[in-house]
């Protein structure tokens, strides 16, 4: 089975999750393309990094989710995310000039789970259903919604476990307490 990033989950709002996620290492690459060929076009140079086209030719255990952000109107950003627990100091250098590895600090975000096909439609609605949401309660959402895959292509749509999560500012607000705090490995 395949190993789910870590969070602790925060709060749980009616419309999304504010989570915990510790520091984590992604390998990830710049795509021309519209939304889908991007993800499709960066998924094969990723996972050759981890089946071992790096410098050390070190294979790496794949970890859901794969993560996609817009970073313009025709590029895209996909991400892996390594294993927890990864040393940051120890993570391969990648063989593949378009492949670059990212150290990311802990930090808070907004998590809307949704089920279905992998459009840019869909996608960009939970993005800014999402937003909407973190701005209804009285949170600061940081930067643009990315956007998680978590199950292979050849999965029924109606199955798929999808997620679009945004960064929320550490202000001190919106943290849960008591029975609200849980710790989830489905991130």
């Amino acid at each position: 089975m395949t190993e789910h990033q870590p969070y602790e989950v925060l709060r749980r709002f009616p419309d999304f999750e504010l989570r915990r996620y510790p520091e984590y290492v992604l390998v990830q690459m710049e795509i021309e393309g519209d939304f889908a060929r991007a993800g499709n076009r960066g998924f094969g140079p990723l996972f050759q990094y981890i089946s071992g086209n790096n410098q050390t030719a070190t294979r790496i255990a794949m970890t859901a989710p794969v993560l996609q952000e817009a970073t313009s109107p025709v590029s895209h950003t996909v991400s892996f995310v390594l294993p927890d627990g990864m040393d940051p100091a120890a993570v391969p250098v990648p063989r593949d000039g378009r492949v670059s590895t990212k150290q990311v600090p802990a930090h808070r975000a907004a998590a809307l789970r949704f089920s279905g096909g992998w459009s840019e439609a869909r996608f960009g609605n939970n993005g800014g259903a999402l937003l909407a949401a973190v701005r209804r309660e009285g949170l600061t959402p940081v930067g643009r919604p990315h956007f998680a895959r978590f199950d292979p292509p050849w999965k029924p749509g109606f199955l798929k476990h999808n997620e679009a999560l945004v960064a929320v500012a550490d202000t001190g607000t919106g943290t849960g307490t008591g029975t609200d705090t849980d710790t989830d490995s489905e991130g």
